[in-house]
């Protein structure tokens, strides 16, 4: 009767699930020495990726979406990658970079987001809008309005894309990378004169607390690049303000090499201190060349091509699986977002991709494969349930089908821990 996956070992405790399920018919009697199968069919933990790739082919269209420099594949590949994408992701991240989405004032690109998002969870996937708030890619229009008109202009961008959105995404970041945003100096923008005139703290407050008036039950999450102290002092001085954060954002652009499990433990810790769930909320890794570490900005890396190459992506693929592994073991760690499936239209150019590209997966695409759904993963298992009609699953919380003849029960086991529960078979 009893039926586990041969990863949930005792690093994974917080992770998995221990289920007796007791089986019933139609007619309410228990299933007693009959054989029944079980297969997981999600994680509960949010395996996530950009879903920047695929706007064109949820709208029928022939062109990609590339109203933005963060990444978008050429048409030609989107069937197949999408292929490749659901195979192992669960959670897509999708582009709100207000310049883009609403490049002339009052007219936003709702419509084709909309068709998006539901094209993702139609197919059973989460959806994550990034960003509500950022001083990068903000409209030029903006300049053209007073301050006050300003921090107006972004309320209701605001309680606009989270009302509109509010049957289809549920998660935001709600600001993006705040730290930066009052001494940023590379493009005059209207988002950074305000951040100016409120400070850090309030824009942040503005950005949680419109989010939270148009959705109370949204997760909001303060996400950065910054891992230094002073992401840390001003995560202090947001909740010593009251502002409500669900969860703090780590991005882990590598593009200069892998953090390693000495600094990434560090990282987790550091931050884990102030009781939130963690969200890696962008992660990369390179397969090719790495950047140089005296760049300060990544950004300003630039060169005329970024190759991967077979070394790199023997590199890449092993260091995917120390840096999953390592975040999954932590209790803290809530999501993990790795930015870009393809190489083709990936961020900067580089090589982080888990697909080359031509369309062909890296080793980096198939080892983490083998790890969400191999290692961490109850394939289709047959068991027979004992006198009294139970079973026991053993497994990564999530979703389970179980089937007895020709009915079967979907179980959600999403809470980690023991349970017992009575599943009626249909």
């Amino acid at each position: 009767m009893n039926v586990a996956s041969r990863g949930a070992g005792p690093q994974y405790r917080h992770r998995t699930v221990r289920a007796v399920l007791t089986l019933v018919g139609q007619d309410g009697e228990r299933l007693r020495s009959t054989p029944v199968t079980v297969e997981q069919v999600r994680h509960a933990f949010s395996f996530g990726n950009i879903g920047f790739d695929f706007i064109a082919l949820a709208n029928a269209e022939a062109v990609t979406f590339r109203s933005s420099p963060f990444g978008g594949a050429s048409a030609d590949h989107s069937p197949q990658l999408a292929e490749l994408w659901f195979d192992v992701f669960n959670t897509a991240t999708l582009p709100f970079y207000w310049e883009g989405f609403e490049p002339q004032r009052g007219h936003p690109d709702t419509g084709r987001l909309l068709r998006a998002a539901r094209w993702f969870t139609n197919q059973g996937c989460s959806v994550k809008g990034h960003p509500l708030v950022w001083h990068t890619q903000a409209p030029r229009w903006l300049l053209d309005l007073q301050p006050i008109e300003v921090e107006t202009a972004v309320r209701a961008r605001i309680l606009r894309e989270v009302t509109d959105f509010v049957d289809v995404i549920s998660t935001w970041d709600a600001i993006n990378e705040a730290v930066i945003m009052p001494v940023f100096e590379k493009e005059t923008n209207a988002i950074t004169l305000l951040s100016k005139q409120l400070g850090r703290v309030g824009m942040v407050r503005l950005a949680f607390d419109t989010a939270r008036a148009a959705n109370p039950g949204a997760t909001l999450i303060l996400n950065d690049f910054d891992m230094t102290a002073a992401f840390e002092h001003l995560i202090e001085a947001c909740l010593e303000a009251g502002i409500s954060i669900n969860a703090l954002g780590l991005q882990s652009h590598m593009h200069q090499g892998y953090w390693g499990e000495t600094k990434t433990l560090a990282v987790l810790e550091r931050f884990s201190r102030f009781g939130l769930p963690l969200h890696m909320t962008e992660t990369t890794l390179v397969s090719g060349s790495l950047m140089p570490p005296e760049i300060e900005d990544l950004n300003d890396y630039q060169v005329p091509e970024w190759k991967s190459t077979p070394e790199g992506e023997e590199r890449q693929a092993d260091e995917i699986v120390r840096h999953y592994t390592t975040l999954l073991q932590h209790p803290s760690v809530q999501s993990i977002t790795y930015w870009g499936l393809t190489d083709d239209g990936s961020w900067l150019g580089a090589p982080a991709g888990l697909v080359r590209a031509d369309g062909t997966p890296k080793p980096a695409y198939h080892a983490l494969r083998r790890l969400i759904k191999g290692e961490w993963w109850l394939p289709r298992t047959t068991v027979v349930s004992d006198d009294e009609g139970r079973i026991a699953v053993e497994g990564f919380a999530g979703d389970y089908r179980i089937g007895v003849g020709g009915g079967q029960a979907l179980v959600n086991l999403s809470e980690a821990g023991v349970v017992e529960r009575q599943v009626a078979i249909y």
